[in-house]
């Protein structure tokens, strides 16, 4: 079947989550032979049943947590119980940032976490692997609680997911060389206020100009970007940049190798 990227949601932000206008389930990628979710918030397992085929989350390889933001993490626990056969089977290996699984507020539970047979803390410049699957974590993100983001060096180039961030100068290095580049952007227009930390279309453009992936996928919409169309402002993102853009829709299957 070759590799993909099955985008279950495409939520991101509060209030489009909370009212669910797009799914908020994570990204379920399945790269040679291995099956890793990224990011599973609210309603991931129950999505992976109604995918057309269903996804087994029994068959995952690896979770991935890019940060423990609820709209990134609410079905962590349940889709390592469903990863480890409730527990029982001592499988699988969960990737996530310190501060998810040893703070005040852990959002993975201590039950559950003991459950895989491999727990890897992210860290930055952190270089890891599943089964042969090698990923790095470049950079700490600039957001309110310890984030990373996804490059996979995979046999036929690299397919990075710039998870939630606000724009800095120094990103674009960061992810240079990113053939296929999934962008969270949640805002249309710059934060009005500094403590929102999320790209935003002016700041995705200069990412795509920066970097010229083979193809970019915007998601993880705030209000802003669905009352604006991400199918429309996707192709003018192609206009300006001479990149191929595209916006994800719940449940797109991405063909990776299809590009290249």
């Amino acid at each position: 079947m070759g590799d993909w990227v099955r985008f279950m949601g495409t939520a991101g932000a509060r209030f489009v989550v909370s009212r669910q206008l797009r799914s908020s389930a994570g990204l379920w990628c399945s790269l040679q032979g291995q099956n890793i979710l990224i990011d599973p918030g609210p309603g991931t397992l129950c999505r992976c049943f109604s995918c057309r085929p269903p996804l087994d989350p029994e068959k995952l390889d690896a979770i991935i947590l890019t940060h423990r933001h609820l709209d990134h993490s609410t079905d962590i626990n349940v889709l390592i119980e469903a990863m480890t056969q409730g527990t029982f089977n001592h499988r699988g290996s969960l990737f996530a940032p310190v501060d998810a699984v040893d703070s005040d507020e852990p959002v993975v539970f201590r039950h559950t976490r003991r459950s895989v047979e491999r727990l890897e803390l992210l860290q930055a410049g952190g270089c890891y692997r599943i089964n042969g699957v090698e990923f790095i974590t470049p950079v700490r993100h600039h957001h309110p609680v310890e984030t990373y983001g996804i490059i996979f060096n995979l046999p036929y180039g690299k397919v990075s997911l710039v998870s939630d961030t606000l724009y800095f100068p120094e990103l674009a290095d960061h992810y240079a060389g990113s053939d296929i580049l999934i962008l969270n952007v949640v805002l249309h227009r710059p934060p009005p206020v500094r403590w929102i930390q999320h790209l935003d279309l002016e700041s995705a453009s200069s990412l795509i100009q920066s970097i010229r992936p083979r193809l970019a996928v915007l998601t993880h919409f705030g209000m802003t970007m669905l009352n604006r169309d991400p199918d429309s402002l996707a192709g003018h993102l192609t206009g300006e940049t001479g990149v191929q853009v595209i916006a994800a829709s719940d449940g797109l299957k991405l063909a990776l190798e299809s590009y290249f």
